[in-house]
């Protein structure tokens, strides 16, 4: 077994994609015609978005809306990269929620988080050595 995507749940896949690909420079894979899918290229690990409305229709388990104007829900998602700073300052510009600069961590880690336009957490983070 391997992990293949992780699929956040949002209200508009298309202007998630746009987002990601604005912040964080990732590659749009696809969406389909009917916008309630998509994928980008993070690596070996896709990132995915479904809309709510569809994932409604898949399956009966409730789940808890993302939004900005709520708690970010109980997970991040972690994007290593090793120009942080320039790469902090994008993601804002994109139109990221600043939730805490890129500060040193113990373990020699530079760290920062943001929140995405859905009200995700996102960890912009350097390598670990």
């Amino acid at each position: 077994m391997k992990f293949g995507y992780t699929i956040l749940y949002v209200a508009n896949v298309r202007d998630s994609i746009e987002f990601y690909e604005a912040a964080f420079g990732f590659q749009r894979l696809f969406v389909t015609d009917s916008n309630e899918y998509g994928e980008l290229d993070t690596g070996a690990t896709r990132l995915a978005f479904a809309a709510q409305a569809f994932v409604k229709t898949l399956m009966p388990q409730p789940f808890e809306q993302a939004t900005l104007d709520k708690p970010a829900p109980p997970m991040e998602l972690g994007f290593v990269t090793d120009q942080i700073e320039a790469d902090f300052a994008r993601a804002i510009a994109a139109g990221a929620v600043e939730v805490k600069k890129p500060t040193a961590k113990p373990w020699g880690q530079l760290v920062g988080y943001v929140r995405d336009n859905n009200g995700f957490l996102i960890e912009l983070c350097t390598p670990m050595n």
